[in-house]
């Protein structure tokens, strides 16, 4: 079934490990040309290599509006109109609410809700200049999580900024429903991603693990097939869809 995404041109935000290294890998094997950012530029520099002549690595900050064009400048000098664009970049600050400090939420909001705002905003205005209108080409997937819709300790900055990523992903799917953009989020289980750092090796962690119904953790390619469905042309009636790939450990 490869080559479900050839004749792409795919922007990925937050690539230099998880789910966007993982994302550009398996988007690539499709037949996709990616194009993928992060602040540690050596990593995606080893990752551009690793995949060939159809990736491009770019130095991306998505806290700055800035450096969003100028990687969707280079990406369209390079391969042409993005046309495909997952929103992934995110982090994480851990703390009690009573406890995390404003520099730590301010950080995190800037990243996960303005950072992917902006990043959707750019690409989306560059389909519809480019006439995504008549072809409905346009794909945008944005990357939330489970804790959207969870109450836990100690990460309610990161689900609140999670639970406002869904809903922007329907915001967005109605403003551009008429522009040929489709607009989804996927929310992702509790997968082992540098983001989650060594949580699940500790003890809280693994009674973290046992608290889910099937005790485990979700693999990360669990998202591979949702992802490219999302992306690809098979999802032209798919559009303000939020879906949760977690194996079952929210319920």
């Amino acid at each position: 079934m490869a080559g479900r995404m050839d004749g792409r041109v795919v922007m990925i935000t937050g690539a230099s490990s998880g789910f966007g290294a993982h994302f550009a890998r398996l988007l690539a094997g499709e037949g996709a040309q990616v194009v993928f950012g992060a602040r540690r530029v050596d990593r995606i520099a080893e990752l551009a290599l690793e995949i060939g002549d159809n990736a491009l690595a770019i130095p991306l900050d998505v806290t700055d509006e800035a450096s969003i064009i100028a990687g969707y400048d280079a990406a369209e000098a390079r391969f042409g109109t993005v046309d495909t664009v997952i929103a992934n970049a995110g982090l994480a600050r851990e703390g009690r609410s009573t406890d995390v400090t404003k520099a730590d939420i301010d950080t995190l909001l800037a990243t996960n809700l303005t950072g992917l705002y902006l990043t959707a905003r750019e690409g989306a205005r560059r389909m519809i200049a480019a006439g995504y209108r008549d072809s409905e080409r346009g794909r945008i997937v944005l990357i939330g999580s489970i804790t959207a819709g969870l109450t836990g300790n100690g990460d309610a900055a990161y689900a609140a900024s999670k639970a406002a990523v869904a809903h922007l992903g329907r915001q967005f799917a109605r403003e551009w429903v008429r522009q040929g953009i489709n607009v989804n989020t996927l929310q992702p289980g509790y997968i082992q991603t540098e983001v989650a750092g060594d949580w699940f090796q500790t003890e809280g962690g693994q009674h973290h693990i046992n608290s889910f119904h099937r005790r485990r953790l979700c693999p990360i390619d669990a998202l591979d097939e949702p992802l490219i469905l999302l992306c690809s042309d098979a999802a032209r009636h798919i559009t303000g869809a939020t879906i949760t790939i977690d194996d079952g450990q929210a319920l």
